[in-house]
Parts: C-alpha cells; sequence; structure tokens
C-alpha cells in the first residue's frame, strides 16, 4: 500500500511544495484568490494523506516528510489569517461570497426542499383547516379569531430579540450540524420549516389575517436565506458521506467540512440582524410601507453582496 499511496498523492504534495515556495515570507497574501483555493485544498488533502500515513502506512520518513509540510502550510495559513481586522473584511467580502457562488446548488437544494413542503403543507391547510394542527397546534384558533401573537414581543423588544436570535442560531446549526447523516437532518428541518410557514401562510390567506404576512415579510428575507445557507452547508458535508468522489469519505468530510463551517459564518451576521429586525420592526405599530421598504432592502443588499465579484487586484506571479 505504501508505494501505490505515494504514487497516487505526491503529486499533490509537490504541488503544495510549489505554492508554499510563492509564498513570501510564509504568508499568502501574494497568491491570488484561485491559487489560495487550491493551497486550501490541497493542504486539506496533504492533512488527511498525513494521517493515513501515521495510523496505516508507518512509514517513518513519510510520516515525517508529510508532518513537516503539514506544519509549514498551516504555519502559511495562520499567518494570512492572523492579520487582524484585514483577515476578517477579505473573508466576509470577498471569500464568503466567491465560497456561497461556489457552493450555491447546495442552498438552492435546500430552498427547493422547503419551498416543495411548503407548497403542500399551504395546499392542504387551504383544503382543510384541521390539518395545520398536524404541526402547529393551536394556530387554527388564534388566525381565526384573529388574534396577533406577535404583539407580545413589544412587551420586551431587547430580551425578545436575543431570544429570537437565540432561537435562528439554533435553528441553522442545528440544519448544518445534522447534515452529517447523509444529508438526513438538513432536509428534515428545511421540510419542517417549510411545512410550518406554508401552512401557517395559507391559513392566514385564507381568513385575510394579513397582520402576521406583514409581520414576516421584514425579518423574513435574512433569516430564510440565513436557514438555507445553514441547510445547503449541511447538505454539502452530507455529499461527503454519500458522494466522496475521488477522496475517501474521511478526507471528503474534512475538505468540505470547512467549507460548510466558512458559510456557517456567513449566516452568522444575517441571523443576528434577522433577529434585531424582527424584535424591533417587524412588530411595531407602523406603515407596513415601512416593513416592506426592509424586506425589499435586504433582498438587494443580498443580491448586491452575493453578485459582487472579487475586484481585487491579481497580483503577478
Amino acid at each position: 500500500m505504501g508505494r501505490d499511496f505515494i504514487d497516487r498523492r505526491q503529486s499533490n504534495w509537490q504541488r503544495l511544495e510549489e505554492m508554499l515556495s510563492l509564498a513570501v515570507r510564509g504568508q499568502l497574501r501574494i497568491l491570488h484568490r484561485e491559487q489560495v483555493r487550491e493551497f486550501g485544498r490541497l493542504y486539506q488533502r496533504t492533512a488527511a494523506d498525513f494521517a493515513i500515513a501515521r495510523q496505516e502506512i508507518r512509514d517513518t520518513r513519510l510520516v515525517n516528510y508529510l508532518n513537516n509540510l503539514v506544519g509549514r502550510s498551516h504555519g502559511a495559513i495562520y499567518r494570512s489569517k492572523s492579520s487582524g481586522f484585514k483577515g476578517f473584511w477579505e473573508f466576509y467580502r470577498y471569500s464568503g461570497p466567491a465560497l456561497f457562488r461556489e457552493t450555491w446548488r447546495y442552498t438552492f437544494a435546500a430552498f427547493a426542499i422547503f419551498m416543495i413542503l411548503s407548497l403542500f403543507s399551504g395546499f392542504w391547510v387551504y383544503q382543510d383547516d384541521n390539518f395545520v394542527n398536524q404541526f402547529a397546534p393551536g394556530m387554527l384558533d388564534l388566525v381565526k379569531n384573529k388574534k396577533n401573537w406577535t404583539d407580545r414581543i413589544n412587551t420586551d423588544n431587547p430580551t425578545m430579540s436575543s431570544m429570537i436570535v437565540t432561537n435562528n442560531a439554533r435553528v441553522a446549526v442545528y440544519s448544518f450540524a445534522t447534515g452529517i447523516f447523509a444529508g438526513l437532518g438538513a432536509l428534515f428541518f428545511m421540510a419542517l420549516n417549510g411545512l410550518h410557514i406554508g401552512g401557517i401562510t395559507a391559513l392566514c390567506i385564507k381568513y385575510k389575517f394579513w397582520p402576521i404576512l406583514i409581520f414576516m415579510c421584514g425579518h423574513g428575507v435574512f433569516e430564510l436565506t440565513a436557514i438555507f445557507i445553514a441547510g445547503g452547508a449541511g447538505l454539502l458535508m452530507g455529499g461527503a458521506m454519500v458522494v466522496p468522489g475521488n477522496l475517501t469519505r474521511g478526507e471528503a468530510l474534512i475538505e468540505r467540512g470547512i467549507k460548510a463551517v466558512k458559510l456557517m459564518l456567513i449566516c452568522l451576521p444575517m441571523l443576528l440582524f434577522a433577529g434585531i429586525i424582527e424584535g424591533f420592526v417587524s412588530p411595531a405599530h407602523i406603515a407596513p410601507v415601512y416593513k416592506y421598504a426592509v424586506s425589499t432592502a435586504t433582498a438587494l443588499i443580498l443580491i448586491f453582496y452575493f453578485s459582487t465579484p472579487d475586484r481585487r487586484e491579481k497580483p503577478t506571479v
């Protein structure tokens, strides 16, 4: 196994060595973003190779070589990321949107599952009120009697806002973390959210109870987009278990898991702002046009953020 293992992986190690030699003082800033992504992929695979070599091959020279290569690569990544605010800014301004565009199919798959169950739930609730009791007991009476349960948020906006942020973050984390089970956990939470939102929306439309729908529109863009991205991150990890490609499942899980965690980092600011809007703007007794304006503004912000290309100057290497 040892000779075959080296023959199959050596080209990756050599390429990683070449890219390390391009970095100035061990930092990656000189590399173009595509090269940085390649460096990251090679680092993840080499780290997995190091673990395999240490556990299964036990060739001292090979283990020492890979240990040194992984250590130098990690050092380059750490020094590049430890640039304080600049590293933080570059991730959210450039790397995050690029990663979203790279993995958009997984986010879209999460959105599609949500929409399918939402339409299914909405159709049946519109046909039979009692169907809503299967997943939201008590909601039928509230909507029929036009009781706006969101008014209680106004009793203590700061506290309720923090509770909303915590709850939304919990849903996002569950959708992400349970994706490791072949993506089934992420599918479950997308379906569950679609079932609830579709059913309640249909019920409000049927009884012409508009305050709830107006309430949802203000924060819904940020909140639902973050949930879809988190679900997509879960599906990304699940895909590593089901279809690892030319990698082992462990290697694929490491590689895609890092991307999934980065996607979750994109979700956090969105969930924070969604919670603030839901705690202070959505329940406020103001003209609906202002809430529609917030919804439109947040949608435009997301479109601009995720679609704007990386215009950083390409260095000559």
